[in-house]
């Protein structure tokens, strides 16, 4: 495919169209910005779910080991 043929970019933000080249340097620096933030909100939601699976498996393994230990009355 040569470049001729490829599509501009554009930006859709709340249901509107935009040319990305044809906006001013400023808003190009907030939506990269908003890249970012969304690209950091992805790796932190998945550092959270190997927190769970770790955090659910910790508390298995602890419940496995209470088996052979009396608990306290009450």
């Amino acid at each position: 495919m040569t470049d001729s043929a490829q599509q501009p970019p554009v930006l859709t933000f709340e249901g509107k169209r935009y040319d990305l080249n044809g906006l001013p340097e400023e808003l190009k620096e907030l939506v990269r910005g908003l890249q970012v933030a969304d690209t950091q909100l992805r790796i932190h939601e998945d550092t959270l779910k190997v927190l769970a699976v770790g955090r659910q498996s910790l508390a298995v393994q602890l419940n496995e080991r209470l088996k052979t230990i009396t608990p306290l009355p009450g």
